[in-house]
C-alpha cells in the first residue's frame, strides 16, 4: 500500500509539473526581443514594422527593437534570423521577398520554409507604379507608349533583387515588352532621391512610401498592381484595367526561426491579433494603405506557401534569376 501510494503522488506532482510551463516560458517575454527587417529606414517595411514594433513593446512589457539588415532583396536578414536561437527573442519581418527568393536565387544558404515558422499576419498591401515628374506620361497607357518610343533609355528601381518591387516591375515588362533598366537599391527608401531628380524614371513600390511621395507632389502615381482598384486608393487606375491579368498583392508578416517554441509563436500571435483590432493602430496601419488582416499561425504559413508557389510562376514567366 505504501509503495502504491508513493506511486501515485508520484504521477500526481509530475503531472502537475507537466501542466506548468518552464520559469523562462512562463516569464516570457522577459528581456527585449529582436525584430530583423531586410530593408532600409524610412521605407515601407520599416515604418509597418516601426507602428507595429511600439504597440507590441507597449502591450508585451519589453522592447521590441527593429533591427535593419539590408541587402540581398531581404535574404541578409532571412538568414540572421533563421540562425538565431529559437527562443522567441528574434523575429523576422515577413514580406513578399522572402516567397520569391526562394524561386529567383540559385543558391540560397536556407530553405524559408523549411527553416522558418509562421507566427501572424499583419496586413496586406498592394505596390503602386510612381514616376518621375520628369516623365511625361500621366497614364498606365502612355507610360507604356514613352517605354515603346525610348526602348533601353528608361530605368526603373527596386528596393533589392528579389522583392516585390523587383519583380513587380518584372512582371510589367514581360506583359508589356517594354524594354527597361534595373537598378537595385537597399531598400525602396534610399532610391526615391534618384526617382524624384530623373536619374531613374519609376518605381513599382510598396504602397506606404509610394503613397507618400505621390500625396506630397515628388512623384506622380500612374497606378497600383491589385487586380482591382486598391480601396484605400480608389483615384488610382489598376495597372490591369490597361494590361489585362497584371497582378501583383503582396503581404506583411512575421516569422522566427524553426524549433521556437509552439506556446511563444501563441503568445506573439495573441499578441498581433489585439494589435489588430486596436482602433488607433488600424488607422495607422489603413493610412499607409494597407489592409490589417489578423491570421492564424497555421494560415500565416499556407499563406507563405501558396505565395511562393504564386511567385515561382511569376519568377518563371519573366524569365529573371540571381546567382
Amino acid at each position: 500500500m505504501k509503495l502504491a501510494r508513493a506511486l501515485l503522488f508520484g504521477l500526481i506532482v509530475a503531472a502537475g509539473l507537466a501542466a506548468k510551463p518552464g520559469p523562462a516560458l512562463a516569464a516570457y517575454p522577459d528581456r527585449p526581443i529582436r525584430w530583423l527587417i531586410g530593408f532600409a529606414p524610412g521605407g515601407p517595411v520599416d515604418i509597418v514594422a516601426r507602428i507595429m514594433a511600439q504597440w507590441l513593446s507597449d502591450h508585451l512589457g519589453q522592447q521590441v527593437v527593429v533591427e535593419n539588415r539590408t541587402g540581398s532583396g531581404g535574404n541578409i536578414a532571412a538568414a540572421a534570423a533563421i540562425n538565431s536561437p529559437p527562443d522567441g527573442y528574434t523575429l523576422l519581418f515577413v514580406a513578399p521577398n522572402n516567397a520569391i527568393s526562394t524561386s529567383l536565387y540559385k543558391k540560397l544558404p536556407y530553405d524559408f520554409i523549411r527553416d522558418t515558422v509562421p507566427v501572424a499576419s499583419i496586413m496586406q498591401l498592394t505596390n503602386m507604379l510612381v514616376v518621375s515628374n520628369d516623365v511625361p506620361a500621366k497614364t498606365v497607357k502612355e507610360f507604356i507608349d514613352y517605354c515603346k518610343a525610348n526602348p533601353g533609355k528608361i530605368a526603373f528601381a527596386s528596393s533589392g533583387n528579389g522583392t516585390s518591387v523587383h519583380m513587380a516591375a518584372e512582371l510589367f515588362k514581360a506583359m508589356t515588352k517594354c524594354d527597361m533598366l534595373h537598378v537595385p537599391y537597399r531598400g525602396s527608401a534610399p532610391a526615391f532621391p534618384d526617382i524624384i531628380s530623373n536619374k531613374v524614371q519609376l518605381i513599382f513600390d510598396n504602397l506606404p512610401t509610394a503613397l507618400e511621395q505621390s500625396r506630397g507632389g515628388s512623384v506622380r502615381a500612374l497606378g497600383v498592381t491589385s487586380p482591382q482598384r486598391w480601396p484605400t486608393v480608389p483615384d488610382v487606375p489598376a495597372i490591369a484595367e490597361t494590361v489585362p491579368g497584371y497582378e501583383s498583392v503582396g503581404f506583411y508578416g512575421i516569422s522566427a526561426p524553426k524549433g521556437t517554441p509552439p506556446e511563444i509563436v501563441e503568445i506573439l500571435n495573441k499578441a498581433v491579433g489585439e494589435a489588430l483590432k486596436d482602433p488607433k493602430l488600424v488607422a495607422r496601419l489603413t493610412e499607409t494603405g494597407g489592409i490589417p488582416r489578423a491570421m492564424t499561425p497555421a494560415e500565416f504559413g499556407k499563406l507563405v506557401v501558396d505565395e511562393t508557389e504564386k511567385w515561382r510562376k511569376v519568377v518563371e514567366f519573366a524569365g529573371v534569376s540571381v546567382d
